[in-house]
C-alpha cells in the first residue's frame, strides 16, 4: 500500500483550492443575509446557514459544498489520466486530502472553516460512490430520525472507513479515516454536548 506522494503534491494543492471556497460565506454575502462567521455558531456550514432562516440557502451550501469535494477528486484522476501522470487512484486521494483540509482550514478565512461533513460525503462519493451512498443514508436518515446535525455526521464518518475497507480498499479507507479523525477533532465541543444531553436540534432555537 504505497502512495505517490512526489507526483500527487499538485493534486493535493488544486484540491485544497477547491475546498477553500467557502460556500456559505459567499452566499449569505451576496445574498444579504450577513456575515456568516457572525450568526449562530460562526461555522461556515450548511447548519449554521440554516439559522438564518433561509432553507434554500442552506440547501445550496450543502450542495455545494459536498460537490466541491466530489469534484477535486474526479478532476484530479481525469487529470492525471489525461496527462498521464501518476496514478489517478493516488491523484483523487491528494485531492480528496485536500479539499478536505480547504474547507477545515482555508488560508482566505485566517484557516477558520468548517467541520468537513458535507466535504467528506463529496470526497467519498468520488473516491468510492457504494460508500459515499452509504454515508448518506446513514447521515439523512440519522438527521431525520434524532434531528441532530452533529450526531448524523459523526456516526456517518465513524461508518466511512469501515465501508471502504469492503468497497474502495485499504488506500482509501486510510484516507478516510485520517478524515475522520479530524471530523471528531472539529466536533468536540458537539461530542461533549451530546454526552451532556445539550446537543439542539435542528430547527430548535
Amino acid at each position: 500500500m504505497n502512495y505517490d506522494f512526489a507526483a500527487s503534491w499538485p493534486f493535493l494543492i488544486m484540491g485544497y483550492l477547491l475546498g477553500s471556497i467557502a460556500f456559505g460565506v459567499v452566499l449569505t454575502r451576496i445574498t444579504g443575509a450577513g456575515d456568516l462567521r457572525a450568526i449562530g455558531s460562526g461555522n461556515i456550514g450548511a447548519t449554521n446557514v440554516l439559522r438564518t432562516g433561509k432553507k434554500g440557502l442552506a440547501a445550496a451550501t450543502l450542495l455545494l459544498d459536498l460537490l466541491k469535494g466530489t469534484a477535486a477528486v474526479l478532476l484530479a484522476q481525469l487529470f492525471s489520466n489525461i496527462f498521464l501522470y501518476g496514478n489517478p487512484l493516488d491523484a483523487g486521494l491528494a485531492a480528496a486530502i485536500g479539499a478536505f483540509l480547504g474547507h477545515l482550514y482555508p488560508l482566505w478565512l485566517k484557516f477558520k472553516g468548517g467541520k468537513g461533513v458535507a466535504t467528506y460525503a463529496g470526497i467519498t462519493l468520488g473516491l468510492c460512490w457504494p460508500v459515499g451512498l452509504l454515508f448518506a443514508v446513514i447521515w439523512i436518515a440519522t438527521l431525520l430520525i434524532m434531528r441532530i446535525s452533529s450526531l448524523a455526521g459523526l456516526l456517518a464518518s465513524i461508518i466511512a472507513p469501515l465501508s471502504a475497507l469492503y468497497w474502495g480498499g485499504p488506500k482509501i479507507a486510510t484516507i478516510l479515516m485520517l478524515c475522520t479523525a479530524l471530523i471528531i477533532w472539529r466536533h468536540r465541543e458537539n461530542i461533549g454536548r451530546l454526552l451532556k444531553g445539550e446537543e439542539p436540534k435542528v430547527g430548535s432555537k
